[in-house]
């Protein structure tokens, strides 16, 4: 019994207790001539607990082309269909959202001079990710 007190003393502080399941909106897109539109990306961002200008620099990097958040919406030059751009914010989330530990979504990301590190408030891990 001691040990598992023991246990408990050493789990990380303030863990979150989100119950139900992690889910992210599914973009929507519109396409107005040359660009694309993606109206719902505040949410999208709001329900991964991510900076919008962190996520629309991460997406124009992959898409290659140039963006621009307005507050609720992401403008991105060119014509981009709505899985392809599905498929991207996936692959930020598996990058920059879930922990690789525990696979929970309860992260922040912390940059340390040009490092960048994924903290997990769940279960107190701490991963190294490549730059944005």
């Amino acid at each position: 019994m001691r040990l598992l007190d023991r246990a408990y003393s050493q789990l990380p502080r303030g863990v979150p207790t989100r119950s139900g399941r992690f889910e992210v909106p599914r973009p929507i897109v519109t396409i107005a001539g040359a660009r694309t539109v993606v109206q719902n990306f505040k949410a999208i961002c709001d329900a991964m607990n991510r900076d919008p200008e962190l996520v629309l620099k991460f997406l124009s990097k992959e898409l290659g082309t140039a963006a621009l958040f307005d507050g609720r919406r992401a403008v991105f030059q060119g014509k981009f269909f709505e899985d392809t751009i599905e498929n991207l914010i996936k692959t930020f989330i598996k990058e920059y959202v879930i922990c690789p530990v525990c696979k929970r979504p309860d992260t922040h990301l912390v940059k340390e001079k040009r490092f960048l590190f994924l903290d997990c408030d769940a279960c107190g891990a701490r991963s190294s990710l490549r730059p944005i």
